[in-house]
C-alpha cells in the first residue's frame, strides 16, 4: 500500500455521523463531514431510523471527499483505499428478507426494556451472565430489547430474517456481507467473551435463532468484503475499496487512543458525550456487575471494561436551557447536589429514575446549580473507575475525551473529582479516527492498534492533578445512596 493511500472511518452515533479522511502513512486528517440524526420518543422510548444512518454516511463522506477534492494537492477518490464504520452501542435493527429495516431501531438509551432486563438476570442469575457475556442485563443490551420487542411488537419479531447492530447495517450496506466483530458482539448478550463466539444457551434465554445473526469476524480491522457497486455509486467511490467489520462506538475510540495488544494496556480512559462512559485496554477478563465486560475490537484476547452512564453532556445541557445559562456559565455547586438522571440511569441501574435536586439555600445561584449539574454527572462517570481491573492504577493519568473533554467546566470538573492527572488527546474525533484506523487494518496496513499508535492522537496535553474535592464527592455520595434506596436499586 501506498504511503499516501488514505482511508475513511464513519462515527455514527446517537446525534449525528461523523466522517474523516486520514492519510494511512502519516496520519494526516485530509477532511472530514457530518451530518445529523433524529432521535423520536417519549417517556423512556428512544427510536431512530436505519435508512437515516444511510444518507448521513452518505451525506457525511460525502462532504469529506468534497473538502478533500477543494483543498491543495486534494486526492482522487481513487486514492480511497479502505472504510470502516464505528456504531452506536446496542442498538437493535431488525430487517426483512430484503435487508429493509421493519421498524425503527430501538437505541441504547431507550429504556422501555428495563422489565426484560430484569426477567433475563432472574433467568441466569447476575453470576451466570458474567461467567458467560462478562456483563449482567441492563435495559441498554440487545438481548433486553430483543425481548422487548418479542412481548410487545411479536409480528415484528416473528417476520424479521435478520438482527443487526447499528454498525452491522451500515457495514452490510457496504459491503453487502453480514458481518460484526466480537467488540460490538460482546454487547448483545448473546456473545460470549469466555467461548469469543455466540453462546448458544444466551441465544436460548434470549429467545433468539441464530440464523438471524451476521457471522463474527476475527477483528474489527478484519476485511469482510469491498463496496458493492450500488454503494460505491452512492459515495462517489470505486468498488474495490476494502471494507472492514468495523465496530462499536467505544471500541474504535479505544483503537483510536492506541488502547490495546499492541499499544497502551490499562490506562483509563473518560469520555464525555451523550453518555458518559469509563474504561480500560486489559488482558484481565472483567466479570463485575458494575461493569460491562465487553472485548476489544483488536482481536487480541484483548478486553475493554466499561462503565457507562445515560446521561452526560445532553443532560447537563438541557440543565443549562432550563436555567437560562451558557454551558460555561457555571461554578462549584455550593451544598447544592443534582443528580442530572432526566432519561433514566444505565450506571447506578436506576432506569427509573428522574432527575434530582437537593441542598439548595437562600444563597444558591443558578451558576451553582448548573454547577452542580456537571458534578453529579462527572461524579457518576468516574464513580465506576473504582470497580476496573485491578492493573488500573488509582494514580494513573485519566484520557479525557468526547464532546466534553473540549469545554472547560467539563475537564476541571473531572481533575476536582478524580484528583488525577488528566491528558487531553490531540484527536477531536477518536471514534472516527478508531474507524479510520480499521480500515487501514483491512486494507493492508497491519494492525490497526499499531497503526493508531503511529498516528498519534492518543497523545496530548497534561495536566497535572488537582485536590481531590472529597467533601463534594462524598456529599453526593450520600444522595445518591438514599435516592437508590427509594427507588429500591
Amino acid at each position: 500500500m501506498s504511503s499516501s493511500a488514505a482511508v475513511i472511518g464513519v462515527d455514527s452515533s446517537t446525534q449525528s455521523t461523523k466522517a474523516v479522511v486520514v492519510e494511512v502513512g502519516s496520519g494526516r486528517v485530509l477532511a472530514s463531514g457530518r451530518a445529523a440524526h433524529t432521535v423520536t420518543g417519549s417517556g423512556g422510548a428512544r427510536e431512530s431510523d436505519p435508512e437515516q444512518w444511510w444518507r448521513a454516511l452518505v451525506g457525511a463522506v460525502g462532504e469529506a471527499l468534497g473538502r478533500w477534492g477543494r483543498t491543495a494537492g486534494g486526492g482522487g477518490t481513487a486514492g480511497v483505499a479502505g472504510i470502516a464504520v464505528a456504531g452506536q452501542q446496542h442498538g437493535l435493527v431488525v430487517l426483512d428478507g430484503a435487508g429493509r429495516p421493519l421498524r425503527p431501531a430501538l437505541l441504547w438509551n431507550d429504556t422501555r426494556s428495563a422489565p426484560q432486563a430484569a426477567a433475563l438476570t432472574r433467568e441466569l442469575g447476575v453470576d451466570g451472565w458474567l461467567a458467560r457475556a462478562g456483563s449482567a442485563p441492563v435495559a441498554s443490551m440487545t438481548a433486553a430489547k430483543w425481548r422487548w420487542l418479542v412481548e410487545h411488537e411479536p409480528r415484528v419479531a416473528e417476520a424479521a430474517a435478520g438482527v443487526r447492530l447499528p454498525h452491522d447495517y451500515l457495514t452490510e450496506r457496504l459491503s453487502g456481507t453480514a458481518a460484526t466483530d466480537p467488540g460490538d458482539a460482546s454487547g448483545t448478550l448473546w456473545y460470549s467473551t469466555a467461548d469469543h463466539g455466540y453462546d448458544p444457551r444466551l441465544l436460548e434465554v434470549a429467545g433468539l435463532e441464530r440464523g438471524l445473526l451476521p457471522e463474527v469476524a476475527p477483528s474489527g480491522g478484519a476485511r469482510v468484503g469491498s463496496l458493492t457497486a450500488a454503494a460505491a455509486a452512492e459515495l462517489g467511490l470505486p468498488a474495490g475499496v476494502a471494507v472492514a467489520a468495523g465496530t462499536g462506538d467505544n471500541m474504535a475510540a479505544a483503537v483510536g487512543l492506541g488502547l490495546g495488544g499492541a499499544g497502551l494496556l490499562d490506562h483509563p480512559v473518560v469520555s464525555l458525550g451523550t453518555s458518559g462512559t469509563v474504561f480500560a485496554a486489559t488482558r484481565t477478563r472483567p466479570a463485575v456487575a458494575a461493569l460491562a465486560g465487553f472485548a476489544a475490537a483488536d482481536g487480541q484476547g484483548v478486553y475493554l471494561p466499561l462503565g457507562c452512564t445515560l446521561n452526560c453532556t445532553l443532560a447537563v445541557d438541557r440543565v443549562a436551557e432550563l436555567l437560562g445559562l451558557g454551558r460555561e456559565d457555571a461554578e462549584p455547586g455550593g451544598e447544592a447536589v443534582l443528580l442530572p438522571y432526566l432519561d433514566g440511569e444505565r450506571t447506578p441501574d436506576l432506569p427509573a429514575a428522574a432527575g434530582l435536586l437537593t441542598g439548595l439555600r437562600h444563597a444558591t445561584s443558578g451558576r451553582q446549580v448548573l454547577g452542580a449539574a456537571y458534578e453529579g454527572a462527572v461524579f457518576t462517570v468516574l464513580r465506576a473507575l473504582e470497580a476496573l481491573p485491578g492493573g488500573v492504577a488509582a494514580d494513573a493519568p485519566l484520557r479525557l475525551t468526547g464532546g466534553g473533554a473540549r469545554g472547560r467546566m467539563w475537564v476541571e470538573t473531572v481533575r476536582r473529582l478524580s484528583g488525577r492527572p488528566v491528558v487531553l488527546p490531540r484527536g477531536a474525533e477518536l471514534v472516527a479516527l478508531g474507524a479510520a484506523a480499521l480500515a487501514a487494518g483491512a486494507s493492508g496496513a497491519g494492525d490497526p492498534v499499531a497503526v493508531a499508535v503511529g498516528w498519534g492522537f492518543g497523545e496530548g496535553r497534561a495536566l497535572d492533578p488537582l485536590p481531590r474535592d472529597e467533601r463534594t464527592w462524598q456529599r453526593i455520595e450520600t444522595v445518591l445512596r438514599g435516592y437508590a434506596e427509594r427507588l429500591g436499586g
